[in-house]
């Protein structure tokens, strides 16, 4: 059995004994929020979400999406011709476990089964997990599936590929602390460490070893990556991307770079995983949030920018619990609601393409659920 992030503490005096008692009332309460969250619409949504998905893999396993990279506010294609996705396919993978599904049983058995076939068919001889050209992105997202499988069912392929993937992580972290495209980079970026983290943080929860300095290391990065109170330095050309009082997270450790949205919900995000749960910088970082998500949904609605945000918004406000959690919520579900297609995709007009998109917006909606141990507090 997998252990929860967070745990309740014997204390040896009253006081202790108190705070643990305010500590299990608040679990509660935050366990009462997320069932009034969990209505029909949104079940429906997210079964008609699954099921697009499932009629759109391929029997080998994999879902093909356009394979590219982020191109300022674009999405350049290595090949124009859909491709069999590592990172697409491991997300949308995710999204099924997300609906309490599990490989080899129930309705969707199969398909599991046969995205784990395709995820160790792509584990390469040095441990990445990569296909027709995708990057570091995608090999965290695979290796946070297999963490995520392995927690499941005790497999010793999953733990194999597994343990190698997180090793090639381990071993690419730079001095910097970060991560970039390509594995042992000298570079780092924001978008890219935060993938790394989560899926090192899912794999030592079920018992990978990862170093605890390679953690540290990448807290460490988070921290200079901050933006605080009134600093102008971090302009991108001309603009700060949003960053009107300061709480956000920059891209790069660098001037003239962007800092934005979903670079601030990456950074609160990791900063979670990393272990840091209550600071400054962090609540900076959530108000900034606040202020920002209303405009970021609708600049940037059916475009990739506007779901890889929310994949990471949606965890840096479901661990920082109510009330912000309820509130974010319910205005992004009314949203993702409003955007689904008849056919149950969401669209992406900008981006890899549906499969991505569907796959991010059901995951969302299915958090609540806390069938995913790397998604519950």
């Amino acid at each position: 059995m997998r252990r929860s992030l967070t745990g309740l503490f014997a204390g040896l005096c009253a006081s202790l004994l108190l705070l643990a008692s305010t500590s299990a009332q608040e679990t509660l309460r935050r366990g009462a929020s997320n069932e009034l969250l969990i209505d029909e619409p949104l079940r429906a949504a997210a079964a008609r979400g699954l099921e697009w998905l499932a009629a759109q893999q391929h029997e080998d396993g994999y879902w093909a999406e356009i394979v590219g990279y982020k191109l300022n506010t674009d999405y350049e294609a290595m090949d124009e011709r859909p491709q069999p996705h590592v990172g697409v396919t491991a997300l949308a993978l995710m999204s099924f476990l997300a609906g309490g599904h599990v490989p080899d049983r129930g309705k969707y058995g199969h398909v599991l089964e046969r995205g784990i076939q395709f995820i160790l068919a792509s584990t390469k001889d040095d441990g990445q997990i990569t296909a027709h050209g995708t990057r570091m992105y995608s090999h965290a997202f695979a290796t946070l599936f297999l963490a995520e499988v392995y927690g499941m069912v005790e497999r010793q392929d999953v733990k194999v590929a597994l343990q190698r993937a997180v090793d090639l992580i381990v071993d690419s972290q730079n001095a910097e602390g970060g991560w970039r495209y390509r594995p042992f980079a000298r570079e780092s970026d924001m978008s890219i460490t935060v993938c790394q983290v989560l899926a090192l943080r899912s794999a030592r929860n079920v018992g990978i070893h990862v170093p605890v300095h390679v953690i540290r290391n990448a807290q460490n990065y988070v921290y200079r990556s901050a933006v605080r109170g009134n600093d102008r330095r971090y302009m991108y050309r001309g603009h700060t991307g949003h960053g009107d009082d300061g709480g956000t997270f920059r891209y790069q450790n660098r001037e003239h770079t962007r800092a934005t949205f979903p670079l601030t919900a990456a950074g609160v995000t990791t900063l979670y995983a990393a272990g840091e749960y209550d600071s400054p910088i962090i609540r900076e970082a959530l108000d900034y949030m606040d202020r920002q998500v209303d405009a970021f949904s609708r600049d940037w609605q059916d475009h990739y920018f506007f779901y890889y945000g929310h994949y990471y918004a949606v965890q840096a406000y479901y661990i920082t619990g109510d009330p912000k959690w309820t509130a974010y919520f319910r205005k992004l579900k009314a949203r993702l609601l409003e955007r689904q297609r008849a056919n149950g995709s969401w669209p992406c007009r900008v981006g890899p393409g549906d499969a991505f998109s569907t796959a991010v917006a059901t995951l969302i909606l299915q958090i609540p659920m806390q069938y995913l141990p790397i998604f519950q507090r």
